[in-house]
């Protein structure tokens, strides 16, 4: 199967899921052909550990031979950053480590050719927002100076904005971005569960259109660069990230169909994080679901799926 193909099956969009790079990277796309996916999110090394061993030039190259296999285009693939990287820390160590890890996981994404790495802002833990913003920001432009030669974009992702956590609001990703002031090598990855559980509504027609005005007032549709689709287990505006299958959480399935069908969004690769097993039916069911969302509303079937 072409990109093109996956792209027309998935009615002419970039969706696909999160895939597991267990066994090597270069295993992920064959996994994302059996729920026949026009997208992907993959990690570049262990999520929870910082450093990992090299991805070597043989199995870089055995990666995009399996994605052409896949049908699944590198313009439509990108990478989520390790969980422990903070870059607004207050701890030193943790900084210094999260620098050199970030240094190596853009490395590592500009080895596979992907256009996107998604990072969760950081937690200033108590020394203030602006303070926060303003130590991310230097970071960043000090580790885009040491590789100009990278070309994949870090993703900024909108957060539920609990504790001290950074992109609980529009305001906080338009603040860095402007702070950072590096257009070409930074965008944004919004997250429906978490915008959602940060108190932004989408689940009515004239909400989603409110919080997308909002959004591209504040942040700038241009800046959006990948999405996550992920419906939320918890309450709107409860601040707390747990994601739920598609139309089986509080958000349900009207806003996915509004999202899916926004002409702005039609390029930009979206995926989805929901929980799964290795026999990877829970993303069969939840792409589905998204398909049937795509067209013209008297076409879609958003009556909602019978919880498992």
């Amino acid at each position: 199967m072409s990109a093109r193909q996956a792209t027309e099956w998935n009615g002419g969009l970039k969706i696909g899921s999160h895939m597991s790079i267990a066994g090597g990277v270069d295993k992920a796309p064959a996994r994302g052909a059996t729920v026949r996916c026009s997208a992907m999110q993959i990690f570049v090394k262990n999520n929870n550990r910082w450093e990992g061993p090299p991805i070597s030039d043989e199995q870089a190259g055995s990666f995009q031979r399996e994605l052409e296999k896949a049908g699944i285009g590198i313009d439509a693939v990108f990478a989520h950053t390790c969980y422990l990287i903070n870059l607004a820390s207050t701890r030193e160590e943790v900084v210094e480590k999260s620098i050199r890890a970030l240094e190596d996981e853009l490395r590592r994404c500009q080895q596979l050719e992907l256009p996107g790495l998604v990072m969760h802002p950081g937690a200033h833990l108590g020394a203030g927002r602006e303070a926060g913003i303003e130590q991310i920001a230097g970071h960043l432009r000090d580790i885009f100076s040491r590789i100009p030669h990278v070309k994949t974009r870090l993703l900024l992702e909108t957060t539920v904005g609990s504790g001290t956590n950074l992109g609980g609001t529009f305001e906080d990703l338009g603040d860095l971005l402007a702070a950072i002031d590096l257009p070409d090598n930074m965008g944004i990855c919004l997250d429906t569960c978490h915008v959602f559980a940060a108190g932004y509504e989408i689940r009515d027609e004239a909400s989603y259109k409110k919080t997308m005005a909002e959004f591209d007032r504040i942040v700038g549709i241009k800046n959006l660069k990948a999405l996550h689709l992920n419906d939320s287990l918890k309450p709107f505006g409860s601040r707390r990230d747990r994601h739920a299958h598609i139309g089986q959480g509080e958000i349900g399935l009207d806003a996915f169909g509004f999202l899916l069908n926004d002409p702005r969004l039609r390029g930009i690769p979206m995926a989805l994080e929901t929980d799964k097993q290795p026999d990877l039916e829970d993303d069969r069911k939840n792409l589905n679901r998204l398909r049937k969302l795509i067209g013209a509303p008297e076409q879609r079937k958003i009556a909602k799926p019978a919880s498992k």
